[in-house]
């Protein structure tokens, strides 16, 4: 066991979903392609232009605020932070300092210090020639910034916060926060020490994916620990994160708060939240779906196994399909739509788009076939398959295809005598106590009867074989 204890806190910037940008009327559009179209005096920064706030932009904050727990600014403004790069064209970036929209809370186990909105930066392009373009349709897009405590001290717990926010925000309808868009980015402030002693803070940027989370993470305690071994000093810097060769290197040092000569932004208005109907709490609180954790517990009520929630949590177009097709059944037909949804279902997604062709209904009629015992799992799984790549009702293709199981006692019987009179030996072997006998009669009498339903076949077996 290492004798360095890791600290960890995360910065997770999210765009928010809006059909402006923060500060003007410049359509928020990250489907667009074309450089430098969503763009206005305003975004860019024109002298003698006034940004105005975008009031969808604050909300979707606040309800996120209350998603986690979180305390709710009564009074909140805009800060002007101040730093020279060529992503920002008016020399600062608006933000919040001092008074951020959302206080505390918790996710996860992971306690939220800050949860504040500003707006984002252009985005930069470098070619092969060393040469940088710059697509300004990002620059002033609503950004939310949400800031950890330094509490976390493990990967998993680090990589697991930032994969639950990412669904909040999804089920919020707040962002996309799709990470490879750059819809959602993370940042990692890490420090290694030894137990009792402070460490030194590194920032590692650019990680625009989980697995980049946990890899840069693993990276730094490999990097520290070797440096604190050696009795090196840590510099306290932002480094970047190499998604080719999975290393972090060094970009500047870190800056610290005074650096960026905050101050209150005299173009834009005070806040004060509780004036304003729409941000009460009542009202926010109203506005909520079923978040993630709640989902949980409901799925644990209803006797969903934890994995299969999960899919469900993570695939709301596949829960809500399920939600449709349990509906009103009891809780064991549920987990018998549950396994195969799951297993099989999921398979015909996985190998296409994210669409499901045949509607809850259809595929709680071809289970409820099933759960009755007309159809074997064999024949539901070909069933559907034929539902979902030709079309047609589950009962008409189980008739055209004969594939309903029989019941019939006096067929069923008559099999089975055969059987039994054939099968002197396992007969033998299971009257001495050997079960997987019986297994071995049911099968060869399945072999005998196409179609049978192995239940009545089982119950008739072991009647004769009782006697």
């Amino acid at each position: 066991m290492s004798k360095y204890i890791l600290t960890v806190g995360l910065e997770i910037h999210a765009e928010l979903k809006t059909k402006t940008k923060m500060f003007c009327d410049s359509p928020n559009d990250t489907e667009e392609e074309t450089p430098n179209v969503n763009i206005c005096p305003v975004c860019m920064g024109y002298p003698g232009t006034l940004p105005v706030v975008n009031k969808e932009a604050v909300r979707q904050v606040l309800r996120l605020g209350v998603a986690v727990g979180g305390k709710l600014a009564d009074y909140t403004e805009f800060d002007r932070k101040n730093y020279f790069y060529p992503d920002i064209p008016k020399g600062y970036q608006i933000s919040q300092y001092k008074f951020p929209l959302v206080s505390g809370g918790k996710l996860r186990g992971v306690d939220i210090t800050r949860v504040h909105l500003e707006e984002d930066t252009a985005k930069s392009t470098h070619d092969m020639e060393g040469a940088s373009l710059l697509d300004f349709n990002r620059a002033g897009v609503p950004l939310m910034e949400l800031v950890t405590e330094p509490v976390i001290h493990d990967t998993l717990t680090a990589v697991t916060f930032a994969k639950e926010l990412q669904l909040i925000l999804k089920y919020l309808n707040a962002s996309n926060a799709n990470m490879e868009k750059g819809e959602m980015r993370v940042e990692a402030n890490i420090s290694l020490a030894e137990k009792g002693k402070r460490g030194t803070k590194v920032e590692v940027k650019n990680l625009n994916s989980f697995k980049a989370v946990e890899k840069a993470i693993e990276y730094e305690i490999k990097r520290q620990s070797e440096l604190l071994e050696k009795g090196e000093e840590i510099k306290q810097e932002t480094r970047g994160w190499d998604e080719n060769r999975e290393v972090t290197f060094s970009q500047r040092s870190k800056e610290e708060s005074h650096d960026y000569r905050y101050f209150p932004d005299p173009d834009l208005p005070k806040l004060h939240i509780s004036q304003i109907s729409e941000f009460s709490i009542k009202e926010l609180k109203e506005s909520l779906p079923l978040l993630p954790e709640e989902k949980r517990e409901y799925y644990k009520d209803i006797g969903i196994k934890s994995e299969d929630a999960e899919v469900y949590i993570r695939n709301q177009k596949l829960g809500k399909f399920f939600e449709e097709a349990a509906n009103g059944e009891s809780k064991e037909f549920g987990k018998l739509i549950s396994n195969y949804i799951v297993s099989d279902l999921l398979n015909y997604l996985n190998e296409g788009e994210n669409k499901i062709s045949i509607s809850p209904l259809s595929f709680k009629n071809l289970l409820l076939m099933t759960h009755k015992g007309e159809l074997s799992s064999r024949a539901t799984k070909d069933i559907l398959k034929t539902m979902i790549t030709e079309g047609g009702e589950a009962r008409d293709i189980a008739e055209r295809l004969k594939l309903f199981q029989t019941s019939d006692g006096d067929a069923l019987k008559s099999v089975v005598l055969k059987v039994i009179s054939e099968n002197g030996k396992a007969v033998n072997e299971y009257k001495s106590g050997n079960i997987n006998s019986l297994q071995f009669l049911i099968g060869q009498a399945m072999k005998n009867f196409r179609g049978a339903n192995p239940v009545a076949v089982k119950e008739i077996l072991k009647k004769q074989l009782d006697k």
